[in-house]
């Protein structure tokens, strides 16, 4: 035995149906949020913030890196 329901209702409905969070506020944040990115760019400490969170260890590596070039620099010179 097979029994469908065809219920029509806005995504709204439905997720207050299923008892799901209201997240409206948070979505037009975000797409304000997404707008003011794509009018004004990125600023230079957005990059600096978003370059530290995902990639830690890049900075500390190109660190390494830096110092392991001015120190055969020093080698060579002295």
């Amino acid at each position: 035995m097979k029994i469908s329901f065809d219920v029509e209702c806005t995504p709204a409905e439905a997720r207050t149906f299923l008892g799901l969070p209201d997240l409206t506020a948070l979505h037009e944040l975000y797409l304000n949020k997404m707008k003011d990115f794509a009018t004004d760019g990125l600023s230079p400490a957005d990059f600096d913030r978003m370059t530290k969170a995902w990639l830690p260890q890049m900075t500390e590596g190109l660190e390494t890196w830096r110092q392991a070039m001015f120190s055969a620099v020093r080698a060579k010179v002295d």
